[in-house]
Parts: C-alpha cells; sequence; structure tokens
C-alpha cells in the first residue's frame, strides 16, 4: 500500500492500524473520517510513530489519542 497518497483509503488503513496496534477500547470514537486531507501527513506521522514501537505506556497511548483528537476535524 503506498501511503504517500492522500487519499480516504489510505487514511481509514492509518487509522484502523493505529487503533489495532494501540489496542484501543475506544476505538469506535476514532474513525478516518474525522480527518481531512490537509491533516493527512500529521496523521502519518503518527501512524509511523505507532508502527515503529512494539510497546506503549499507558502515557503513551493517551499522549497519541490526544494527538489524534486534535487532528479531528471541527
Amino acid at each position: 500500500m503506498d501511503l504517500s497518497k492522500a487519499t480516504p483509503e489510505n487514511a481509514e488503513y492509518m487509522v484502523e492500524q493505529i487503533k489495532t496496534r494501540l489496542r484501543m477500547a475506544t476505538g469506535a470514537a476514532i474513525k478516518s473520517t474525522h480527518f481531512n486531507e490537509d491533516m493527512y501527513e500529521d496523521l502519518k506521522d503518527i501512524y509511523d510513530m505507532v508502527m515503529s514501537k512494539e510497546r506503549f505506556s499507558i502515557s503513551e497511548i493517551e499522549a497519541i489519542v490526544s494527538e489524534l483528537g486534535k487532528l479531528r476535524k471541527a
């Protein structure tokens, strides 16, 4: 999958992978439709960081979820 292109499908894939990797209990609260194309690079940065780590502390998960929340469309 070529994630360098800002497409709705790529955003959906990255959001689902982030939720899976973080084992988010509240994953339904975060959907790819919450993010617009202007935020794609920021979403990709979060995705790359999440995928590069094996484990996350509770505070890291909270920080990641907080960042995702800041990116959500108003």
